[in-house]
């Protein structure tokens, strides 16, 4: 029974005892970013409590929202003709609207997790909705991206539906944000260039050909891990780091690949890190995106986050 199954499997016992449990007071905002599959929400049973605010992916003149149907064919091709594609942060009006209605849902506060403020503007809008929400706001600037993100996001969900208090839930969101790590694989670092994501990897620039870069997230920026030779090499590589991440580990850990235009090679991928740990959950869903508009096609990339936070676990290398 995967992680999805699990929520879904809990839902129905909640919804079964839903007389005796009272609705969640805290609400959970995040954005697209957080990369959670769109069954989610579906399975965790948590739509009455939790929004997640879409990030808008802008192709030539054209705006999309995450998640409109057309996005991501039309996203790929850009990108593959190399078109120019940007990215911008959510308007504050629509995180404001968002705990507007989770206050009228009945929520008394609401916590919101973000994508990294080194990566993105998103979290400054939030702040800026929180001050004429109606309900106290917490926002907190996750320091990464994807489900790094997400299993936040989750974990803070599911702390909400016990009754904890709004700083319990952003309490429990920022540890397991901080015990989060995501590695990456991009076959070129021209579409971060582009976008001015990549900080610490611009030395590489001048062997662009030649590099297969493996890169992490860290204090929120996207910073440069690995250079490999080849393709081959550099994704058996990443899940070699990815090992050693989970091996690392203490207690129950979760993994998600993620992919853009490469389904196929996240699977094997996925397969791989299974394989060598066959206790940890791996989910495979399509990076966000507001992301594969940075990282290009064919990124691979893998978060790993526990459930119970080790301070004394050592971070990736």
């Amino acid at each position: 029974m995967d992680w999805l199954e699990r929520l879904a499997s809990r839902a129905r016992g909640r919804q079964r005892s839903a007389a005796a449990v009272p609705a969640p007071s805290v609400g959970v905002v995040t954005d697209s970013a957080s990369a959670l599959p769109v069954r989610w929400a579906e399975a965790a049973n948590a739509s009455a409590f939790v929004r997640v605010v879409p990030m808008p992916v802008m192709i030539g003149d054209q705006i999309y929202g995450e998640g409109s149907d057309d996005l991501i064919p039309a996203l790929a091709l850009a990108l593959a003709q190399g078109h120019e594609v940007r990215t911008s942060r959510p308007a504050p009006g629509q995180f404001e609207a968002a705990y507007r209605e989770l206050a009228a849902a009945g929520c008394a506060s609401v916590v919101s997790i973000h994508l990294s403020g080194q990566l993105s503007g998103t979290v400054d809008s939030a702040r800026l909705a929180s001050r004429s929400a109606g309900i106290p706001v917490e926002v907190i600037d996750s320091a990464t991206a994807a489900m790094g993100l997400g299993f936040a996001v989750a974990a803070a969900t599911e702390c909400a539906r016990t009754g904890a208090s709004a700083s319990e839930v952003a309490a429990c969101a920022r540890a397991v944000a901080a015990d989060s790590s995501i590695l990456f694989y991009v076959p070129s670092l021209d579409q971060l260039r582009r976008g001015g994501r990549i900080g610490a990897a611009a030395g590489w620039l001048g062997t662009l050909l030649a590099v297969k870069p493996i890169l992490v997230v860290r204090d929120g920026k996207v910073l440069p891990l690995e250079r490999v030779r080849t393709a081959p090499k550099a994704l058996a590589r990443l899940a070699e780091l990815v090992q050693q991440d989970i091996a690392g580990r203490t207690g129950k850990v979760r993994a998600a690949v993620h992919h853009f235009g490469n389904a196929s090679e996240a699977e094997r991928l996925a397969g791989v890190i299974g394989a060598a740990a066959p206790e940890v959950e791996v989910l495979i869903c399509a990076l966000p995106a507001v992301l594969a508009a940075h990282a290009g096609l064919g990124v691979l990339a893998v978060a790993v986050a526990g459930d119970e936070p080790d301070p004394a676990r050592p971070v990736v290398p």
